[in-house]
């Protein structure tokens, strides 16, 4: 990266902000974002694996490192892995028996090797909302089914869905119960009446991974501007040096943000932001 020193830095999440509604890159974005990477750092923060946000990004020029699962994990294109927050399995059983309390399941990712390959486990007890989820996850090789669900060894984030009246609660519980052993993230889920609460190892989250990045590169986060849209980016937002929301973000981080584009993800607004650096 020396040859990028002074170069700046710009790091975006993906759903919702930079990929389209429908999961795409338009080719105006894929562009920008190429023609801007000869002299810039560009990368990512995203909720999402490694082989999915490979698989998203494969026309993108990535030569800087991605955060990735909403934080937990840090690490290159090249699969290199530069840090990880993981959850132990004693700690995510608790988690799982105080949400029994509350008749409700959670989703588990969980790393099965550390060459980052990943389980995604499910409940066979699902609510309407986690069924909703499961529909675009049907082909997922990830997928593992559990009549009786259980932490793994590495689990990476453990994530319930369902009604706001039911995972509110939940929430202040595990608060209650478990305090600054873990971190929780509750957010609507933005395109259906839904709810999800995100259960993460306490450094386990964009702000401290935006961090990691920053020392990883040798600068400081204050040079850095980042683009979301969602609650696991006002970490991010409040460590970056410039913090931009596009229109379609929620009003939580559009609070925090210093720069509101007048553009959502389906009318490519990072890319337009970019296209006039």
């Amino acid at each position: 990266m020396n040859t990028l020193k002074n170069s700046p830095i710009y790091i975006t999440d993906l759903d919702h902000t930079f990929l389209r509604t429908d999961q795409s890159i338009s080719d105006f974005s894929a562009k920008v974002w190429n023609e801007l990477s000869r002299d810039s750092i560009l990368s990512v923060a995203t909720a999402r694996s490694f082989q999915k946000t490979h698989d998203f990004l494969g026309k993108l020029h990535l030569h800087a490192p991605m955060i990735l699962l909403d934080g937990t994990m840090v690490v290159t294109p090249e699969k290199k892995l530069i840090d990880i927050k993981l959850i132990n399995k004693e700690l995510g059983d608790a988690i799982i028996n105080e949400g029994k309390k509350y008749d409700i399941f959670p989703f588990i990712i969980a790393l099965k090797d550390m060459e980052l390959n990943e389980s995604f486990n499910v409940p066979t007890t699902l609510n309407l909302y986690q069924k909703g989820v499961l529909n675009n996850y049907a082909n997922d090789p990830r997928l593992r089914v559990h009549k009786e669900i259980h932490a793994e060894e590495m689990n990476l984030k453990i994530v319930y869905f369902g009604s706001y009246e039911t995972l509110k609660p939940l929430t202040d519980h595990l608060q209650k119960t478990f305090g600054k052993e873990l971190e929780y993230k509750l957010s609507p889920e933005k395109y259906s009446d839904g709810w999800f609460l995100t259960i993460l190892h306490p450094e386990g989250d964009k702000s401290h991974a935006l961090a990691t990045v920053a020392e990883y590169l040798g600068r400081d986060t204050h040079e850095m501007t980042v683009f979301g849209d969602s609650i696991n980016d006002i970490g991010m937002f409040k460590l970056a040096g410039t913090s931009v929301a596009v229109s379609n973000a929620l009003d939580e981080v559009k609070e925090v943000a210093d720069i509101i584009l007048p553009h959502s993800n389906d009318e490519d607004a990072v890319a337009k932001y970019l296209s006039e650096r």
